[in-house]
C-alpha cells in the first residue's frame, strides 16, 4: 500500500494586470486540503496597453502588498513560495524594475506565458468537475485565457482541446475605449464590438463548445456580490453560482452612467475595483454572447489554486499536472 503524500504548507503569490493575490494552502500532493486568500487591488496594468512601461507608482503598490504576503507566509509556515507575473508584466518593457524589487523580497519571480496561466487555472478550477468536459474563461486586467478540455483525476491528467490565451481584459478595455468618467455610450458600444469580435474569433475555430462555462476572475466574483448586494463579500456564496447574461447586463445598465466614484459605492464592488468594472463587465457580456451562453458557472478557484497543487506536486516529488514546474522561494 502507498503512504499517502506529506502534508504541505506553501503559498503562492500571483500578480496580475488588476490585482495582486495570495494564496495560503495545506497541500498533499496536488490535492489542496485547504486554503485561504488575500487580495490587494494594486492596478499593476494601468496604463501599459498605451505606454508599454510599468508606473513607478504601481511598482510601489505592488512591492508594498508582496512585502506583506512575505510576512503572512512566513507567519503561517509556509515551505514553499512560488510567484507568478501574468499579462502586464508579459507587456511591461521596464519589468525588471518590479522583479528587481520581488528579488530583494526573497522571491523568485516567474513571467509565465498566457498558455501556462490558462493550464494553471483551469486545473484550479476543474477539481470541481471531475471528468466533465467545461470551458474555463479566467478574464483578467489584461487577458482573457479560455480552456476547453477535462480533468481526470484517476489518470492525474489533464485533457486539453484548446487553450488560448486573448489580449483582452478589463483594464486593457478601460485604457483603449473608456476614457470618460463616466464613459460615453458610443464608446461604451465600441467597446463591445472589439470584445465580440475577439471572442467570436475564438469560438469560430473552438472545438465543439462545452454545455458549461465556468469563468474565474475579479470581475465575475464581484458581478455575483453587485447582483446580490453581498455586504460583506462571501466566497462561499459566489462559489460555483450562476450568473446569467440577463444579470450581467442589468450590471451594466446599472453602472454606464455613473462615474468611477459612484460605482465604488454600489453595495458589492471594491472600490479600488471600480474604475474597471464596467469594461469588465462588458467582456463577459461579450464573452457569452459570442460563445452562446445564457449563464455561466462562477468559481472562486483560479490560477493560485493550481499553482498551490503545482507547488504540492513538486514538493512530493510528483509530476505536474499540468506540465509546468514553479521555481520556489524555500522558507525552510
Amino acid at each position: 500500500m502507498e503512504n499517502a503524500p506529506t502534508m504541505h504548507r506553501v503559498a503562492a503569490i500571483d500578480l496580475g494586470t488588476v490585482s495582486s493575490r495570495l494564496s495560503l494552502a495545506e497541500v498533499a500532493g496536488g490535492t489542496v486540503l485547504s486554503a485561504r486568500k488575500h487580495t490587494e487591488i494594486t492596478d499593476l496594468g494601468q496604463g501599459v496597453d498605451a505606454t508599454g512601461r510599468f508606473d513607478e507608482a504601481a511598482v510601489e503598490r505592488v512591492a508594498t502588498a508582496c512585502a506583506t504576503f512575505v510576512e503572512e507566509a512566513r507567519a503561517f509556515g509556509a515551505e514553499a513560495i512560488s510567484t507568478t507575473l501574468t499579462s502586464a508584466a508579459r507587456d511591461a518593457q521596464n519589468a525588471e524594475e518590479l522583479l528587481g524589487r520581488l528579488r530583494d523580497l526573497g522571491l523568485i519571480p516567474q513571467i509565465i506565458p498566457g498558455e501556462v496561466e490558462a493550464r494553471l487555472t483551469f486545473y484550479g478550477v476543474a477539481h470541481d468537475f471531475p471528468g466533465e468536459r467545461i470551458a474555463v474563461a479566467d478574464s483578467g486586467g489584461g487577458s482573457t485565457e479560455i480552456v476547453v478540455g477535462s480533468y481526470l483525476p484517476e489518470q492525474g491528467s489533464l485533457e486539453l482541446e484548446r487553450v488560448q490565451s486573448l489580449d483582452i481584459g478589463c483594464r486593457r478595455v478601460t485604457d483603449r475605449f473608456l476614457p470618460g468618467d463616466p464613459p460615453l455610450g458610443a464608446d461604451i458600444l465600441a467597446a463591445g464590438r472589439w470584445a465580440r469580435e475577439q471572442f467570436e474569433a475564438y469560438w469560430a475555430t473552438a472545438p465543439q463548445r462545452p454545455d458549461r462555462l465556468v469563468a474565474v476572475g475579479g470581475t465575475v466574483t464581484t458581478l455575483v456580490a453587485l447582483t446580490h448586494e453581498l455586504v460583506p463579500y462571501d466566497a462561499s456564496f459566489v462559489h460555483l453560482h450562476a450568473l446569467t447574461a440577463l444579470e450581467v447586463e442589468r450590471a451594466i445598465d446599472r453602472m454606464r452612467k455613473l462615474p468611477a466614484s459612484e460605482i465604488a459605492q454600489l453595495p458589492g464592488i471594491q472600490p479600488k475595483r471600480a474604475p474597471v468594472m464596467l469594461a469588465g463587465a462588458v467582456v463577459i457580456r461579450e464573452l457569452m454572447r459570442a460563445g452562446g451562453y445564457d449563464e455561466l458557472t462562477v468559481s472562486e478557484n483560479s490560477l493560485l489554486a493550481g499553482a498551490a497543487s503545482t507547488i504540492g506536486e513538486a514538493l512530493a516529488g510528483e509530476r505536474p499536472v499540468v506540465g509546468w514546474t514553479p521555481e520556489l522561494s524555500h522558507e525552510r
